[in-house]
């Protein structure tokens, strides 16, 4: 069949800013100080966050703007008692992060008048940063976002770097954009707030950002175990402060150079594509996600000295300091027992691996080891991954 054919060129969609600021405090959390200062001629704001943030002490101030306190609903919408700000309150945790949620954003939005020149602000962990930065850019093709990361996790990795989106069915992440934020807002005294579960599980972030860039950091963190159970401690807050701007720091390189994860960005999902399949095999919200990502990183030693690429010295010092931190290392995560043979939990999580979204062809890419700092994005074949998770048994 003939055809004739026009050629439109114009430049790529601009992802809603050139450039994010981010702001370190000191001292404790003041989101009112934070957030509701300047003058009257500030755009609207549309300010997002959950049930468990909201009910936080130092968030008193800052809820009672908008007529709420302790205890406010999920999914309740709170106007600002003077100007055109409003708060929308969702649910807390992963199995909130969906597509309606999302949209609940953009409906109030809607709702309150909001326009291009609206600022949707996140005010949480990875789950609201997310969403939050997703609505803002699908709301009239793109509206402006801040973040404030009330999490370790967020505070080191998912509010940094411009990923946005939301869960699909039992599949993670699997809607959404890349839409930095103008500004991110880091109060390393959130952290103070965590269960130590959310505690833990930004600090398998803080792990892998080491072993990809920082080889000091790690030999810190791997002398260091009592940090896991000394956040409030003065002996570890120095350690605290640079492992929280180191990750910032490296983040920030990688994303600067890469912000669509087309090269090197890759190498931050070290761990990544072993822990998202086990979290969605064992049902979305059971396992939390560092703890995932921790579990990925030894299967990743594994699967690097399988390959050759590593030494089983270097496999074992990585799962040993995994284990000193608590997590999980073995090929069966505990989440999967029962859930079949070996041979069965492992062909499972390898089926959910080929659909994860950074793989481009029926093979699975990883991300490897050589050496602490020394990393590389290879395929593996099916028995090789499949022997790293139990399958031989």
């Amino acid at each position: 069949m003939n055809y004739e054919e026009k050629i439109i060129e114009y430049p790529p969609v601009h992802p809603g800013t050139d450039r994010t600021f981010i702001r370190f405090y000191e001292g404790e959390p003041n989101p009112k100080a934070m957030l509701l200062g300047g003058c009257d001629e500030m755009p609207q704001r549309v300010f997002v966050t959950d049930t468990t943030v909201s009910s936080l002490p130092c968030m008193d101030e800052f809820t009672a703007e908008f007529g709420t306190g302790k205890g406010a609903a999920a999914n309740s919408v709170h106007k600002r008692r003077s100007g055109k700000d409003i708060l929308v309150i969702l649910g807390a945790g992963e199995p909130f992060k969906t597509i309606e949620s999302v949209l609940s954003i953009v409906a109030a939005a809607l709702d309150a008048n909001g326009q291009r020149s609206t600022v949707f602000v996140g005010i949480g962990g990875g789950v609201i940063t997310d969403m939050t930065a997703f609505a803002a850019s699908i709301f009239k093709r793109g509206a402006r976002c801040e973040l404030v990361p009330t999490t370790l996790l967020s505070m080191v990795d998912a509010a940094v770097g411009g990923k946005t989106g939301c869960d699909f069915g039992s599949y993670k992440n699997m809607i959404g954009s890349f839409f930095p934020a103008q500004k991110i807002h880091i109060c390393p005294e959130f952290i103070k707030t965590l269960p130590q579960s959310e505690y833990r599980s930004g600090l398998a972030e803080v792990v892998k950002t080491a072993l990809l860039f920082s080889a000091p950091l790690f030999d810190k963190l791997e002398s260091n175990p009592g940090i896991l159970d000394g956040r409030g401690k003065s002996e570890f807050a120095p350690l605290i402060s640079e492992m929280i701007r180191t990750c910032v720091s490296e983040k920030a390189s990688v994303v600067e150079q890469d912000l669509t994860e087309k090269g090197m960005r890759m190498l931050l999902n070290l761990g990544h594509t072993f822990g998202h399949a086990l979290e969605t095999c064992a049902g979305l919200g059971k396992v939390a996600h560092g703890d995932g990502v921790a579990w990925g990183m030894a299967r990743a030693a594994d699967l690097s000295e399988r390959l050759g690429l590593c030494t089983k010295e270097y496999a074992e010092r990585v799962k040993r300091m995994l284990r000193s931190y608590t997590w999980e290392t073995s090929e069966i995560h505990p989440a999967m027992e029962g859930k079949g043979s070996a041979g069965d939990i492992a062909r499972t999580i390898f089926g959910a691996m080929k659909k994860d979204k950074k793989n481009s062809s029926s093979k699975v890419r990883f991300v490897l080891q050589r050496g602490v700092c020394d990393t590389v994005i290879t395929e593996a074949d099916e028995g090789d991954v499949l022997a790293v998770l139990g399958a031989e048994r």
